[in-house]
Order: C-alpha cells, then sequence, then structure tokens
C-alpha cells in the first residue's frame, strides 16, 4: 500500500486496532499468533560466522573423500543461505560453490542424482546448479537422467514483456508513448493534431536507404576483435530526447544484425537551457565484420548510384534525420534545410554526393565551407520542392512536424500566426539534455530485453560468438 493510501484509509496501525471508544482491546485472538512467532533470524556477523565454520568443516570431509559428510554440510550451507553472496559475501558464497564443484567431481552418477534431488528440495535453481557444476546448460541432461524436474525461472525479459502486454490490454500503445514523448518536449499535440497532422506517423517505414542515410551521418562504426573473429560496432550516441527514442526503435528495427545494447554515460557537454548534469545514451550492436557492407565509403556511393530517385530520398532523409536540420529562416521568411559534416573527416564526401543527387531531382543547393565545418543548404522555393519529397520520409518527429507545417503554411492552409505557434511549441533546443527522461516515459515499447553488464563489450561479443 502506497502512503497516501495508508494515509486515507486511517493512519498507521502502530500497537494493533485502536481502542478508542470501543471498550477494552481483544487479546484472545493474538495469543495464539504471539505464541507461535518465529524464532529470530540470524544476523549478518552470525550468519557469516556459521558460514565460515561450515566451510571449514566441508573443506575436511573432502581431504578426507567423504561424500556423504559433505552433502550433508553443502545441504546445511544452503539452508543458512551461505551461497548466496547479498547475504554473505562472494568469497563466502564462492567457497560454497567450489565445495560443490569439488563434490560432482568426484561422485559417480548415483551420487549426483542424489545431491541435484537433495538441492531441488531446498529450493536452488538450475542455473546455480548449472554453474556450479561446470555443467552449465548441460544441467538439464543430469536432471533428466535423474528424473528431477527443476522449474525454469522467468527471464526478466519475459517478465517485461508480459508486463508490456498487460499495459497493452489496459490501453497503453506506441501512439500514447509517442505523444507522452512530444508533450515531455513542449510539442503542442493536440493543437497540430486539429490542422490534420498525425503527429505520430513517423513510427513506420524504416527501410535500407533511409539506414544507409543515417549511417552517412549519425552512426559510427568501428572495428573490435573478439576470440575467433572481426565485428563492427554500430551505435548512435544522442543526448537529445527525441533522438534517444528514434534511434532505439531505428536500430530495434534492424535488430537481425544483432541485439541491441545501450550504455549510459555522463555528457561533457556544458548545461543547456539550465539542464546540467547531462546523461548521454549510446544504443549499439555488434555485427560480424562480412555482415556489414558499410565501413567502406566507396561501398556506399556505389550503392548510391544504384538507387531509384524515391529511395535517394530516403537516403536524404536519413542524413537529414542525422546531421541535418529542418527550419524557418524568419528574417527571410523561408524554409531552409541543412546539412552538416565535418570539414576534414571522411563524411565530407556525403555533402557533394547529396547535392550530385539533389540536382538530378531538379533542386539547387550550396555547399558553405566553414573553419571546422562544411554545410549544404537548399532555401526558398528548393525547400519547398525538397520538403514535398522529404516530409513522408523523415522519422525524427520534430523534424517531420516543422516541415509539414512549412509545407501547410506555404500552401495557405495555415496563417502566419497559427504557424508561428505552432511551430515555436517544438522549438529544437528545448529537447536538448533529455535523452534519458524521454527515454523512460517511452520504455514500455522500445525496451532492449537486455541485462547492462559492467563488460558489456565482451559479453556481447561472446554472446555472438556462440
Amino acid at each position: 500500500m502506497h502512503l497516501i493510501e495508508c494515509i486515507a484509509v486511517g493512519g498507521f496501525k502502530i500497537n494493533g486496532p485502536s481502542t478508542k471508544d470501543k471498550g477494552p482491546m481483544s487479546q484472545g485472538n493474538n495469543l495464539g499468533t504471539r505464541d507461535k512467532a518465529s524464532l529470530p533470524q540470524p544476523t549478518q556477523a552470525g550468519r557469516i560466522e556459521t558460514c565460515t565454520e561450515l566451510i571449514r568443516q566441508v573443506t575436511k570431509c573432502l581431504e578426507n573423500n567423504n561424500k556423504q559428510c559433505t552433502m550433508r554440510l553443502i545441504g546445511e550451507m544452503i539452508r543458512l543461505g551461505c551461497h548466496n553472496g547479498r547475504l554473505v559475501g562472494g568469497e563466502i558464497a564462492n567457497h560454497v560453490r567450489d565445495a560443490f564443484h569439488e563434490l560432482w567431481l568426484i561422485s559417480d552418477n548415483k551420487t549426483r542424482c542424489e545431491i541435484l534431488s537433495l538441492l531441488k528440495n531446498l529450493g536452488i535453481s538450475r542455473r546455480w546448479l548449472g554453474d556450479a557444476s561446470g555443467s552449465g546448460g548441460k544441467i538439464g541432461n543430469w536432471l533428466k537422467k535423474c528424473g528431477i524436474e527443476i522449474e525454469r525461472r522467468a527471464t526478466k525479459s519475459k517478465i517485461i514483456e508480459e508486463i508490456e502486454d498487460l499495459m497493452r490490454e489496459l490501453g497503453w500503445s506506441k501512439e500514447i508513448m509517442c505523444k507522452e514523448v512530444l508533450r515531455l518536449i513542449g510539442i503542442k499535440v493536440d493543437e497540430i493534431e486539429e490542422y490534420g497532422i498525425n503527429v505520430c506517423d513517423w513510427i513506420t517505414d524504416i527501410n535500407e536507404a533511409y539506414f544507409v542515410g543515417l549511417v552517412m551521418s549519425d552512426i559510427a562504426d568501428r572495428v573490435v576483435r573478439g576470440k575467433k573473429r572481426e565485428y563492427v560496432k554500430v551505435s548512435l550516441h544522442t543526448t537529445d530526447g527525441v533522438s534517444a527514442v528514434l534511434f532505439l526503435m531505428i536500430l530495434l528495427h534492424f535488430s537481425q544484425i544483432g541485439n541491441v545494447g545501450i550504455s549510459f554515460n555522463w555528457s561533457d557537454t556544458p548545461e543547456r537551457r539550465g539542464v546540467k548534469d547531462i546523461v548521454a545514451v549510446e544504443f549499439y550492436v555488434y555485427v560480424r565484420r562480412e555482415k556489414w557492407r558499410w565501413l567502406n565509403i566507396e561501398e556506399i556511393i556505389k550503392y548510391i548510384k544504384t538507387l531509384d530517385p524515391e529511395d535517394i530520398v530516403r537516403v536524404i532523409a536519413g542524413e537529414v534525420d542525422g546531421d541535418g536540420e529542418v527550419y524557418f529562416h524568419s528574417a527571410n521568411s523561408e524554409p531552409r534545410i541543412k546539412i552538416s559534416a565535418c570539414k576534414k573527416c571522411t563524411k565530407r564526401i556525403f555533402l557533394d554526393i547529396i547535392q550530385e543527387a539533389l540536382l538530378k531531382l531538379g533542386i539547387m543547393s550550396r555547399i558553405y565551407e566553414l573553419e571546422s565545418a562544411a554545410e549544404l543548404e537548399v532555401y526558398g522555393e528548393d525547400a519547398i520542392k525538397l520538403l514535398r519529397l522529404l516530409a513522408l520520409h523523415l522519422h525524427h518527429p520534430v523534424k517531420r512536424i516543422r516541415a509539414m507545417l512549412m509545407l501547410m503554411h506555404h500552401d495557405g492552409k495555415i496563417d502566419h500566426n497559427t504557424f508561428k505557434e505552432l511551430y515555436e511549441s517544438e522549438y529544437y533546443e528545448l529537447k536538448r539534455g533529455r535523452a534519458l527522461d524521454a527515454l523512460a516515459r517511452a520504455a514500455p515499447q522500445t525496451h532492449t530485453h537486455r541485462e547492462q553488464s559492467t563488460n558489456t563489450r565482451k559479453k556481447d561479443i561472446k554472446n555472438q560468438e556462440k
């Protein structure tokens, strides 16, 4: 019961039910319960001391090759929780595991079945038995051979899936998640939808051409070496609340290339609009090197040259969603689209490729060389032409909404004051630095079903090599 609920129904009952205006308190019903009170549980210090002594004794039993003595003491240690690192610490828990492992190694099949039967009755999990015996997943074969059944415990991912199913039954959906995230970052969802714009239709139709556009912009990829082969770590990194949700959904969409992982780090980004201690979110997958085509820039260029005009637009949409901007230039009262790239890095060449592709679509653009970056910009009527092509293929919700609002403004479907009000409601800088908050709100529809490890890279690569 939550605190507020407890107060609402009469407060905390510390010393039993109130006797006010009800005569003397009856003790009859409580005596039996009092007499049957459970024995006090051992303190942590007491448990550790007892477990240490039992470990000393079981060591002697093993030295004497006394299996029955060892089995009895291991059972006693399990009953006391000596195998539970949370109760007694990892060192003692490891001693219990080692004692079991040694007993397992010196036992014949009959004794092993006796051990498994004993520990099953003590509630030990299949996983603990597999790890401690050294059998791993093959412990199931031993259980079957001994005629012992131990149910598999529900994994965290299974529990999460069941909770999600329940939430959906109660009315939760991707659309609700989407609107929650957009409201979180200040977008006037209801007002925009009144003008016929579906603010959540960006969660569809992510294809390979769009993904390549992201590879050309925001996606980072680097080679890492496993024990058996080389992998590519493909990652998307952001501190932006909207991109945190978008990037996760994109990698989940392409999850067939690997399991999606997630990590959080404190960003060294300066304070933004009062937001301090900004958390950066990274999503990543490990892909076998031979299955990742996009390390080679020439391969990307060759791929783009084979695309039809519609897929070229999808590539440009991926670039815009990654390192691009869609904005209204107030001084000139016109829409503009801008794509940026670092000036001296290999991705600078992609601006020339995009410019060439735009020219084939009949759209003029300019590239400006700045001190440390290069920017391709499309403006005026050319921007309107490009927005008409891009709008349905943009998946960044803020950029997609902006594109649609600017087209409606240009076509006279909304007046300038309405456009200004709706456009400014989703001013992009308001979204910065809120990646973790937005991701938490979106979690029921975007989880990765992964447990984060402090040794994530090794664990992920090891899983790939199984």
